[in-house]
């Protein structure tokens, strides 16, 4: 799409704006084409001017968070990407925690510990931002974000302000309800118990240890890349077809952790496409079972 920048910058004056701008500085996976436009607000009041003016102007809107889980295809976005990442307050009130949409789920955990408030040790690795926590509803070790929601503040592509309790939010393996409806989480609050701190803090250390000795951290990655199928691990699948060490140009299979595909050398979103693809074909033909991704693909080929 063709944009008028100076008119687009006066437009949106006081918010970070960027044109033709790579995606791949933004990506876990190191890759990804241009948006058309990019902007990055540092404020809930940023970002209703942002959704206001792309409906008002008929540009399409993409919004992203820390993109930790996702796959930007070469050919980038059109239209105007939000990214939230400067939405990242983190206020604490007594055993409650609330945090801006922006704010990593690490740091969360992080103060969370520093107050003896317990809940979040599991999820104390995923390096996501509380957004697509919420969204995707991030998990692991047998916890999930779910479990400690208590509300979340969204706002609508037609830029109503809606709050839901996290029964509301009909949360599923990986799942909410805000896919569903396309809605963007502008914050959460986080409900949590009073614990010991020595021990919440040990707890974390020893999910961080676990995650860096069986997870690819040394590479850009987009996390894991297949949901669970029923009554299998994702990773032993890949591994017993032999597909561990797989590479397509700069895209390889872990060969720390099957369910991983790591970037090992400059490595395009075709490059992650095409070993996605196979293996799905290949656990297909070798096991009669079908691999869902839980990463997120977007974008122009």
């Amino acid at each position: 799409m063709n944009f008028e920048r100076l008119q687009v910058k006066k437009e949106l004056q006081g918010i970070e704006l960027y044109f033709d701008k790579s995606l791949s500085s933004y990506t876990n996976t190191c890759t990804g084409g241009p948006a058309d436009i990019l902007a990055l607000p540092k404020s809930i009041k940023e970002v209703r001017k942002v959704i206001e003016w792309t409906n008002q102007k008929n540009v399409p809107m993409t919004v992203l968070g820390n993109a930790s889980n996702l796959i930007v295809k070469n050919g980038g976005i059109r239209g105007l990407v939000m990214i939230l990442t400067n939405l990242d307050e983190i206020k604490v009130i007594k055993n409650q925690i609330i945090a801006q949409s922006g704010a990593l789920l690490i740091d969360v955990a992080q103060i969370a510990g520093e107050q003896s408030l317990s809940g979040m040790e599991p999820l104390s690795g995923i390096p996501g931002s509380v957004g697509g926590a919420v969204f995707m509803n991030a998990g692991a070790y047998g916890g999930e974000i779910s479990q400690v929601v208590k509300t979340v503040e969204v706002i609508t592509r037609k830029g109503e302000l809606k709050t839901y309790r996290g029964n509301e939010l009909r949360f599923g393996y990986r799942h909410s309800r805000l896919q569903d409806e396309d809605e963007i989480v502008l914050q959460a609050t986080f409900s949590l118990s009073y614990g010991n701190q020595e021990e919440i803090m040990n707890d974390m250390r020893e999910y961080s240890f676990l995650r860096a000795s069986k997870q690819p951290l040394e590479y850009p990655s987009c996390g894991s890349v297949f949901k669970r199928p029923e009554g299998h691990y994702t990773g032993k699948l890949i591994h017993d077809a032999g597909l561990q060490g797989f590479q397509i140009g700069g895209a390889q299979v872990s060969k720390k952790h099957a369910g991983f595909i790591v970037n090992v050398d400059h490595a395009t979103a075709t490059d992650y496409m095409n070993v996605i693809h196979h293996i799905q074909k290949t656990i297909k033909e070798q096991f009669d079972v079908d691999l869902e991704t839980e990463v997120r693909i977007i974008g122009e080929d």
